[in-house]
């Protein structure tokens, strides 16, 4: 499979557009992401890759084609795939079925799925939020929760950066949503000047540990399986042997195409997962140190109150009481 960063000049984020989506937030999307590019330019960022947006539907069979207002573009060479929200209900199980398929395969090809208010139950639809945590927006947390039971819905949070699955609640989300991903791809500083230029408020920086964004696009599709999986569980029950076993690999393999693919160690990875799980949870939820860590898949409290402060800076309950959510 070749890799999504065979052209590092391009950024390729595409647009969903099904029966219902609310045009008004894919139109704001893509002008969000044209000012990005003239931000970049006049901040002199020449080794910035160039967003380039398209415009995707299904067809009949279900695959995605380009849109026939969209540049030409190929799915594989996808980034990111944003679902846009609708000012309709929930989709109903017969489109969302149509879709299923199509993002299954390019989840599995590296491409980030990004989602914008019921934008999710298209994701949710997949199978591939199942054990995963998710938020939508709060007239549809109800609804999300009773059809994909699966599914970890998180009613208080607005925007949920799972790695290789961001979710977001609002209607309008779509500004957070793509703020958040310029400076995941194009840095903090873009992010900035873009929110900046655009009269929204920027996003405010999360600490180190807190949002983890892993290297997808490297074209490995064997290290690619093993991170989803971490992704799946937390990095819960994940030792050497595991993954290997299921990237398919012997031992010694893995471990040097892990490395070279996302430029961590699995254990590294694993704990950049963890804490990124377990500040989530100290925000979210009452649940104490002791908890959250068994609950991220650390059976030693004192190590995992190492290894969090290692990462963010914080201990454990200092974070809390810097972040936690009030009520």
């Amino acid at each position: 499979m070749r890799a999504k960063t065979d052209n590092p000049a391009r950024l390729d984020i595409g647009l969903l557009l099904y029966p219902g989506a609310q045009r008004a937030a894919v139109h704001g999307l893509a002008d969000l992401f044209l000012v990005a590019n003239r931000v970049a330019a006049e901040l002199g960022a020449v080794e910035l890759p160039a967003v380039r947006v398209s415009f995707w539907q299904a067809d009949e069979s279900g695959q995605l084609q380009p849109a026939p207002e969209s540049p030409p573009a190929v799915a594989s060479e996808l980034r990111v795939l944003i679902i846009p929200p609708s000012l309709e209900s929930a989709p109903h199980g017969e489109l969302l079925e149509r879709h299923r398929a199509s993002l299954c395969q390019l989840h599995r090809s590296g491409t980030v799925l990004a989602s914008v208010c019921i934008g999710v139950f298209f994701i949710a639809a997949s199978g591939l939020l199942d054990g995963r945590p998710a938020c939508t927006h709060r007239n549809y947390v109800h609804s999300l929760a009773q059809r994909f039971p699966k599914v970890q819905v998180e009613a208080q949070q607005l925007l949920l950066d799972d790695g290789d699955i961001v979710t977001t609640a609002g209607l309008m989300a779509w500004t957070d949503l793509g703020l958040r991903l310029l400076e995941r791809f194009m840095g903090a500083t873009v992010a900035r000047e873009t929110a900046r230029y655009l009269a929204v408020d920027p996003l405010a920086a999360p600490l180190p540990g807190a949002v983890f964004n892993p290297r997808l696009d490297h074209g490995d599709e064997a290290v690619l399986k093993v991170q989803h999986w971490l992704q799946g569980n937390a990095g819960q029950d994940a030792d050497l042997a595991s993954m290997a076993a299921c990237a398919g690999l012997e031992e010694r393999t893995f471990l040097r195409r892990f490395r070279v693919a996302t430029g961590l160690r699995p254990t590294e990875y694993c704990q950049q997962v963890r804490v990124g799980r377990a500040c989530r949870l100290l925000e979210f939820t009452r649940r104490n140190v002791e908890q959250i860590a068994w609950g991220v898949g650390y059976q030693d409290p004192g190590a995992f109150r190492k290894v969090f402060q290692r990462i963010t800076g914080l201990t454990p309950s200092d974070y809390r009481r810097r972040f936690a959510v009030s009520g």
